[in-house]
Formats: structure tokens, sequence, C-alpha cells
């Protein structure tokens, strides 16, 4: 039978093509094949660097058995989750309804309208411990469909109604202020692993989002933040060879990784471990975890177009077999001999956001002009090949084809946030004017959908127009585990925005999106980490630190966004020591902290960004304005009296 995933973007649903199941990939059309045939329709789930999901793959998708039970009975979809995140967040959320142990493979029964009656997730080719096996959970829903069709449809109505009841918007609430974001520090580390670092047992996430959130409250927070880092930079969740970090570990000990690599928990380790480092510039071991993860970015992820793979996969072929981890095991001159798992090169917009502003922060407080330059390289990528003429965004790309799915508030608020880093550490507004473009899209498509008390924030795309088009569309998910909510994302860009001087808006919309999470995530911090760092953030003092050098000017052999000595074939020690104000101000714990010439403090102060406003040189000497909430002090060429926050320290 012809393949239709022969010519996916994903390379997940490619890989599926030479299946014997007859797989649709997601669209109108394996629904109206169902509502034809009226069978049900079987929807899966994965990811193309997930274990369990290339497990099932071989042990009952390669099954011609199962094939033909599937074929016979079922209309087979394959989604790949990265590059449709609302469809697996819906289904997730039904799926929440009849099991407990959620993940993926997430594997979902619907009716032709696109309900779901059961799921579960990875099913074996046998009963195994309880757990049966696929050909019988197909063989159940064959007869249920046929004998109790009234109850599938009942229980499929009411998971539709729970869920419905469950996603209304809440927009109430109240900031936090020191004594909540305290609390939520304490519940954290009533959880801590006081032994190996982490949260909880096994499996074990490094769960970036919180870390970020316990650097940004500063004292216990920040305290317990370097001990899980330095921890598990110590573990075999950390690979000493290329420097990155594995998705997850089976163990408490942080041993016996699933070790897929994934762009997003790199992107948000490297934002932790830079600010860690920055913080304690004597602690050269967070500084090196903090180095090795910019370099794994950019050797083993960064495609040669210059935007960001979205993982590595876990297997590879060695000796003729499939090894899940045997080449990450081996050592540097081992692993020469070998060749490493695939990439999922897929491109998305809001994760290659997130290696921008990880890669431009790393580049900026570790003088490293190597990150500098690839953050720039993906950046500009992006804005050439993923916003279209019209201003909208493309969700993901492979080789140049951009997918059809549509953008989410994550490409938004994540591809800004990423945008907004690389325009302070660069000097160049024209990042920032991009950004600001994108989260007023969001803001826009927000008083679209009318009516008072929304949220600040919408996907300017809207909902994919399959749940659309049949009621099963959800609001974004303020949750978060490996990374920021979509919310949190487009609040934490606005919040920046703000911060430049972009107005007063922006800030509003920030806080009241927060607000509107802010109760349930003190109540569940493990889960809304993104959400309560920015809360942390808005919390604090706000402090503008901007160095201004005469145009043109040669300081310490670099431009303004970084120094050559970043740079791996520049001999470091011939490098000129760079000027102390300038390192201050890399180091300085200021809301944001930026050096510019006078040249682009003009053009940020002409394209709208007021903290630019008549800021300028001295007698062809660098100075630096510290500004509280945008009152400033007179200039300095001093970097002693630039002051430190104090309370966040």
């Amino acid at each position: 039978m012809g393949s239709r995933l022969g010519d996916a973007m994903s390379p997940y649903l490619r890989a599926h093509a030479s299946n014997p199941v007859d797989w649709y990939p997601w669209g109108e059309a394996a629904f109206e094949a169902a509502r034809q045939r009226d069978v049900p329709v079987l929807i899966s789930i994965g990811y193309a660097t997930c274990h369990w999901c290339h497990v099932m793959a071989r042990e009952s998708f390669s099954d011609p058995a199962v094939a033909a039970v599937l074929n016979e009975g079922f209309v087979a979809v394959k989604v790949d989750r990265e590059e449709h995140p609302d469809v697996d967040a819906s289904y997730l959320a039904a799926a929440s309804a009849f099991t407990r142990e959620l993940g993926w493979p997430l594997t979902v029964f619907a009716s032709p309208e696109g309900r779901a009656f059961y799921a579960g997730t990875y099913f074996p080719p046998r009963d195994v411990r309880g757990v049966p096996s696929f050909g019988s959970v197909l063989a159940a829903v064959s007869a249920a469909w046929r004998e109790r069709r009234a109850e599938l449809d009942a229980t499929a109505s009411a998971v539709a109604e729970a869920l419905a009841a469950a996603s209304a918007v809440r927009t109430d609430g109240e900031l936090p202020g020191r004594a909540e974001l305290d609390g939520a520090v304490a519940t954290l580390a009533a959880g801590e692993d006081r032994v190996h670092g982490g949260f909880g047992g096994a499996p074990k996430f490094p769960v970036a989002p919180v870390l970020e959130f316990l650097t940004a409250a500063g004292g216990a927070g920040r305290a317990l933040a370097e001990r899980t880092v330095r921890l598990m930079g110590a573990s075999p969740l950390h690979d000493p060879v290329d420097g990155g970090f594995f998705r997850y570990a089976t163990r408490a000990d942080w041993s016996e990784p699933h070790y897929e690599r994934m762009l997003t928990d790199n992107a948000l380790l490297l934002r932790v471990a830079t600010e860690l480092g920055r913080a304690r510039p004597s602690d050269e071991h967070t500084g090196s975890i903090a180095d090795g993860v910019a370099r794994f970015l950019i050797d083993r992820l960064q495609l040669p177009s210059g935007g960001f793979a979205s993982a590595q996969d876990s297997e590879s072929v060695i000796d003729g077999e499939r090894s899940e981890g045997g080449y990450y095991r081996q050592d540097a001159e081992g692993r020469a001999r070998l060749s490493p798992p695939p990439l999922d090169e897929k491109v998305l917009t809001g994760w290659n956001g997130l290696a921008i502003g990880a890669l431009a922060r790393h580049g900026f407080v570790r003088a490293d002009a190597r990150s500098l330059e690839a953050a720039r390289r993906s950046a500009d990528v992006l804005l050439a090949t993923h916003v279209r003429p019209d201003g909208s965004l493309v969700r993901a790309s492979l080789d140049g084809r951009a997918s059809s799915a549509v953008a989410t508030l994550e490409d938004t608020g994540m591809f800004a946030g990423g945008l907004l880093e690389l325009a302070v550490v660069t000097g160049e507004h024209g990042y920032a004017v991009a950004a600001r473009t994108l989260v007023d899209t969001a803001m826009a498509a927000a008083r679209a959908g009318g009516g008072e008390g929304r949220l600040p924030f919408a996907a300017p795309a809207g909902a994919d127009p399959v749940l659309r088009a049949r009621g099963l569309e959800m609001p974004d998910d303020p949750a978060e585990g490996a990374a920021p909510s979509g919310l949190t994302a487009c609040a934490d860009a606005a919040w920046r925005l703000y911060l430049l001087g972009a107005g007063d808006a922006y800030l509003e919309s920030a806080e009241r999106a927060m607000a509107s999470v802010a109760g349930i995530a003190l109540e569940r911090p493990l889960a809304f980490g993104g959400s309560l760092a920015l809360m942390a953030r808005l919390a604090a003092p706000v402090v503008q630190l901007v160095t201004v050098v005469p145009d043109r000017a040669d300081i310490g052999g670099t431009d303004t966004g970084g120094t050559e000595t970043g740079r791996a074939d520049v001999d470091a020690s011939a490098a000129p020591e760079e000027p102390a104000l300038l390192a201050a101000t890399r180091s300085h714990e200021a809301s944001v902290a930026v050096i510019v010439d006078e040249r682009q403090a003009r053009e940020f102060a002409a394209a709208g960004f007021s903290l630019f406003e008549e800021r300028t040189a001295r007698n062809a000497t660098a100075v630096a304005y510290r500004c509280e909430a945008f009152v400033c002090a007179l200039p300095v060429e001093d970097p002693s009296m630039l002051g430190a926050l104090g309370p966040r320290e």
C-alpha cells in the first residue's frame, strides 16, 4: 500500500512511512475516512527521539498481523507532538481521564468526531504485569465499538465536557510578594533529594524552569539551584564528552538515563548555569557546565542552515544492532569510531528562540563570541524563513520546507524573548523591533478574542483547525514541565520590552498574565517554574544598566556584543584585557544590562525604546547609566560606583 507519510515534513512521521500500517497524517482526511467507514480512530502521538516510541514501532506497528487488524477496523493517525503541540495537549488532557501514567507514545482511541473514549501510552506486544498487549487492546476496542457504541459515545462526551469545564480561563488573582515566593522555595526545598540533587524519586527530570525560578528567587533558592546543577553536572545525566544533558534518568541517582538530548532542556539549563556562573564568577565548575552545554548546542544541534535541530536520538546502530545509549556510553575515542545517533532536524520556532536567548546571554556573560555568533545565525535564518510576508510565524520547518501546522503562543513568546536577549547583547535594535511586533500581534489577537477579563496574549494563528472544527481546542496550558508555557514566554517578552522602555502597557500585560496563574503556581511550584521565575523578577526592584562606548570604539578588541577571546581560533592570552567598566556590566545583576555604542543608543531611542534616550559616552570615554525604574543616576566611569542589588543576592 502507498504511504501517506513518505513526504511528511516530520522526521517522526517519515520513520513510520515503511510500516504496514495504513497511516494518515493529522488532518481532516483521516476523520472523514473514519466517518465514511464508521470505524474508530487510533491517534498515535510521539516524537522522533522518543525511545519507547521506537520500541512500540518495532514491536507493534512493524508487525503485519497487528497492522492488518488496525487497517481493517480503524483509521490510524500518526502525530508528531512537537509539530502539533496543541493536538498533543488536547489528547494528553483527555488521556488523563483513563490513566495516571501519561507520556509518549500516547495512544488514543477516538470517535470519527475526534472525541477520545479510551487512551493509554505504551502497550507491549504481549500482556506484561497487568498491562494488556496492544493486540488485546485493539480487540477490546473493536468489540466495544460494535457492541457498546452508546457507552463509548457517553464516555467521550463526558470527557469532552469535563475538559471544557476544567479549561475555563481564569483571569483573577494577585501577584505574589516576597513572602509567598519564599514559601514556594520552601515547598521545593522540602522535596529536594539532598543526596543526589533534584526533586523526588525516579524517574527524575532536570526541570529547568524550576531551577530558573530558584535562581531568580535568590538566597536559599539560588543555593538550592546551585546544589542541583552541581550534582547534575557530576552525574550520568550530564554527557562529559559533548557537554549536554540527557532527557531524564530512570533512577534517583541520575543513572540509567534515557539518552535523548533535547534542545529545550539544554537551552534552558544553559540559561540557568550561565546565570549561576555570573553570580559567582569564582565558581568555575558552574561556568564550565555552561560552556559545555553551549558547545553541545553549537557543535551537535546547530544545523548548517543556522537553525537548531529539535533533539538528538537516544538510539544508534552499533555493529548492525540498534542500541539505546551505546554511543553515549563511549568515551571520546570510542565515539570517534561510531556513527552518532541521528538528529531530529526539524527546526521549531519557539525552541530556537530559547536557544537564541540562552546562547546570546552566555556570549555576553562569558565574553564568548562563538555563542553570540551561533545565536545570531539562528535568529537571522528564522527571521528570513519562519516569518511570512504577512508577519505570521511558521511553526516548524525541515530542510527549508515549512510545516502546515499552526504556530502556537510558545512560538511567539519564545522567539520574541530570544530576539530581545540578542538585541540587548548585540546592541542591534532591529531584533528588539521584530520582537515587539511579535508580542504586539499576540496582544492584538487576545483583544480580538473579545470580552473583558480575557488573558492578555493569544496565539495569532488561532487553534489547530481540525481541533477547532470539533470543539476540541484548549487554551494554552499554563503548566510547565520541560519548558515555560506560551503564556509565560509572552509575558516574559513583554516584561523585557518594558525594561527597554517600550511602554507601561507591556508591564501591565505581563503582570496580568502572571496574576492569572499565581494561585495555582504557588500551590504547585514544580509544575510552574517558568511563571514563578517571572513573578520573582516582577517582585524585584527594577534596575537598568546602560553602558555606552564611543562610536566605532575598539574597546578591548571587541564589538559591544562579545569578544574575540570566545573564538576557538584566537589565542585568549594574547587578547587585550577588557575594560573594567564593560566587564562589570557583563557581571552585574541588573534587571537588564546593555553595552551599546552611541549610534546604537540613538537607534534604540528612535525606535521607541526610551531607556536609551540621551545616552551618550563622555569625552570619548565609556560611561554607565544606572537607572531604577527609569530614574537614572549621573553616568559614571568607575565600575565600583555601579552598586549591587543587595536584596536579590
